[in-house]
């Protein structure tokens, strides 16, 4: 079950609320479990007892840490097993199958690997579970000795199947005890009608032209066809990724609960590392929190600095799929970060904005080619054809009829990708107080009243981190 989805939008959220605000305040939490259970099950009724697990099992680690707290060994190998068990089971559904493909290559072996359809949402509640068992390890969190608020932090469906990542510290005293108030609950509607709108009008959208370009043979495209279709990519993932994170967050204040802010219109970004700053937000500090701050950081000297961040690079390539193009997305990536702590960024900052902004978005593009042809040697071919090398001309008849038809979308996905409507949306809500009152939701029934239009037909609808 999606987001954006009629089933969901008028089934599965209605009954959701309306059980969970008829219940007393003690149960609310039972509500949210069970609730996020059936919406898990809906799609992965197997799979289902891998998270229950994985609840169960950090659960009892964390009661089991805080017991021996004062007996270190004890405390210690309970952490461990925690951490190893964790990442074996995330390691055995995402990786095993690589892992294998690439002995057998390169030892021409025939090893077989069960070929395990990848559980939804296994990267987000492995590194939630983990990072709990982490901080009560550390002493920075309480243990939680209701298993029922640990079942709903885990399983919480707001957040379950694309984050963000939410670490427990920032919700525990949510789970004891949190208010709604009508505003805080019109504030969850609006980011859940937002998010909606971005994911099913803008991303599905611009989505079928990527579609069109990539299954060109590579011989037939254009340098224009190449650049159109991996920056309607560009937006695609964006719209689609930070569109559902706003529909998280939106369902959280719903319920009560504040989600971190994943993205922040990181394509406004001057430089690599501010891209970083504001894309996929809750893992960036994911990691440097439990990575590269226990590593050291940057606080032993340049040489463990620069592993520092190999490591924290690699790790983000992997973590998004079990696959040499995610690894090597990733290390490009830690590359221009790298370069820019060494000494880019400042020459950048002693630039104009302009400059910067160019050159980001350039490093971004060409990722984003590396992140989406799973093939390296297409993906090479591809950056080639961006560039001129083996492309069917500068542009050709195609490119220009897909130029013509997308550039109404492309100039609103642009406007989009900036704070400018939401600062619109604000001007009017508070400088016209009459008008806005009675605009803003308008705009907002009419978002959901075409993005619901577009369900009722839909023929495109990929979440594009599902298979994360």
């Amino acid at each position: 079950m999606v987001f954006s989805s009629l089933l969901f939008l008028f089934l599965f959220l209605p009954a959701t609320i309306l059980v969970y605000y008829l219940s007393p305040r003690g149960l609310r939490n039972a509500v949210l479990l069970v609730a996020s259970l059936v919406f898990y099950a809906w799609g992965e009724p197997l799979y289902i007892l891998i998270m229950i697990f994985s609840t169960v099992f950090d659960y009892a680690n964390g009661l089991l840490i805080d017991k021996y707290r004062h007996r270190k060994a004890i405390a210690r190998t309970v952490f461990i097993v925690s951490i190893a068990g964790s990442l074996g089971i995330l390691c055995f559904f995402k990786y095993a199958g690589f892992v294998v493909d690439n002995i057998n290559q390169l030892f021409h072996l025939h090893l077989q690997a069960a070929d395990l359809p990848l559980p939804v949402g296994i990267s987000f509640y492995t590194f939630q579970t983990m990072s709990y068992v982490v901080d009560v390890y550390r002493d920075k969190v309480p243990v939680q000795r209701n298993i029922v608020s640990f079942g709903a932090y885990v399983t919480m469906f707001p957040q379950l199947v694309a984050g963000p990542i939410v670490k427990y510290g920032d919700i525990a005293g949510q789970l004891a005890s949190r208010k709604v108030t009508l505003d805080r609950f019109g504030e969850g509607a609006e980011l859940l009608m937002r998010g909606l709108a971005k994911k099913v009008l803008l991303a599905n959208n611009i989505g079928l032209l990527w579609t069109s370009v990539k299954a060109t043979p590579m011989e037939d495209l254009s340098v224009l066809s190449a650049w159109l279709g991996i920056i309607a990519f560009t937006f695609q993932i964006y719209f689609d990724f930070s569109g559902y994170s706003d529909m998280a967050r939106g369902l959280g204040k719903m319920f009560g609960f504040d989600f971190m802010k994943n993205f922040n219109y990181p394509y406004l970004s001057k430089s690599v590392t501010e891209f970083w700053r504001r894309w996929h937000i809750s893992l960036g500090s994911w990691f440097r929190e439990y990575v590269y701050i226990p590593l050291g950081g940057n606080r032993s000297g340049l040489p463990k600095q620069l592993r520092n961040l190999f490591v924290v690079w690699l790790a983000t390539g992997l973590w998004h799929g079990a696959s040499w193009n995610f690894i090597v997305w990733g290390l490009y990536f830690g590359f221009f970060v790298t370069v820019e702590k060494l000494f880019l960024l400042k020459w950048l900052q002693q630039r104009s904005g302009i400059a910067g902004h160019i050159y980001t978005l350039l490093i971004v593009i060409v990722g984003w080619v590396l992140f989406e042809f799973e093939n390296m040697a297409a993906a090479l071919q591809f950056i080639g054809t961006m560039f001129g090398f083996g492309a069917h001309g500068i542009a050709d008849n195609m490119a220009l009829y897909s130029l013509s038809t997308n550039l109404v979308l492309l100039v609103v996905l642009a406007l989009c990708a900036t704070p400018l409507p939401r600062k619109a949306l604000s001007h009017l809500r508070e400088r016209s107080r009459m008008a806005g009152a009675m605009a803003v939701p308008a705009i907002y029934f009419v978002l959901m009243m075409l993005s619901t239009a577009y369900l009722v037909n839909e023929t495109y609808n990929p979440f594009l981190y599902f298979r994360f």
